[in-house]
């Protein structure tokens, strides 16, 4: 790989040029002291002094490459359908997956024993969110937490499973496996829309109004006390848990106050 220019950017710059670069050319393995000293033309020093060391570099390699998405996401987020919005936020992370492999596998799969890096954190509570306010809309029929978590682990195990099937040159063997599987996952959290036209809101299961109150409560009521609050939460939780017509199984809930 070429040196990173020295004339045109300072130290820090050019580490972090070199330290993406060699991330998308060879992986997390490529990125050693050695070789973005090398690329970016420093001494090993100067990237302990920008970064700590070379996990606090790749925290901010990972930090840069995700803030479009991220910030794409969080924009995603603010208004709208939110049933459409949870479609295409998965759309928009398998895309990003596979337009950046390595940056993927750095946030999604490095082992980082009880931590995560806090721009995947960032993402899924911005996910959540747009769960939350599926649930307030009454088409939720588990949890916000089960239905942001049952997302999350299946749009993050399916871009890894296309991103090794890209480098394989094995992508058109898994033509329409993301679109398959998020449709799968969106009907087993979504309740059904009310048709137009058709009965009021009312009409709809008990469990699925038990979310939406939930969700909608989160912020707490004034005119409750905490005990009362934790009460309705729990009552929620069980009607919430009852089995509705044409699940074919009963929903889980891990909250327990709104």
């Amino acid at each position: 790989m070429a040196t990173v220019g020295t004339n045109t950017a300072q130290p820090r710059e050019r580490i972090l040029e070199a330290a993406t670069a060699l991330l998308a050319e060879g992986g997390r393995e490529a990125v050693s002291t050695r070789a973005v000293s090398a690329t970016a033309g420093v001494q090993a020093q100067t990237i302990y002094r920008h970064f700590g060391d070379m996990q606090g570099l790749l925290d901010e390699v990972a930090r840069q490459g995700y803030a479009s998405y991220l910030a794409a996401k969080q924009a995603e987020g603010q208004d709208g359908d939110p049933v459409g919005q949870l479609s295409r936020g998965w759309d928009m992370h398998v895309a990003f997956g596979l337009a950046n492999p390595a940056l993927y596998r750095l946030l999604y799969t490095e082992p980082r024993p009880g931590q995560q890096f806090a721009v995947t954190g960032e993402a899924h509570q911005v996910l959540r969110r747009i769960v939350e306010r599926v649930a307030e809309a009454g088409r939720l029929r588990t949890s916000v937490e089960t239905a942001a978590t049952m997302v999350h682990s299946a749009g993050m195990g399916v871009t890894l499973t296309l991103i090794a099937a890209q480098d394989d040159d094995r992508l058109t063997v898994y033509e329409g496996l993301a679109d398959s599987v998020r449709d799968a996952i969106l009907a087993a959290v979504l309740a059904p829309a009310a048709p137009a036209g058709g009965p009021e809101p009312g009409a709809r299961p008990a469990p699925v109004h038990a979310i939406a109150l939930k969700s909608l409560m989160r912020d707490g009521v004034r005119s409750l006390t905490p005990g009362e609050r934790a009460l309705l939460g729990e009552l929620l939780d069980r009607i919430a848990t009852e089995e509705q017509p044409g699940s074919g199984s009963s929903s889980s809930s891990s909250e327990t106050q709104p």
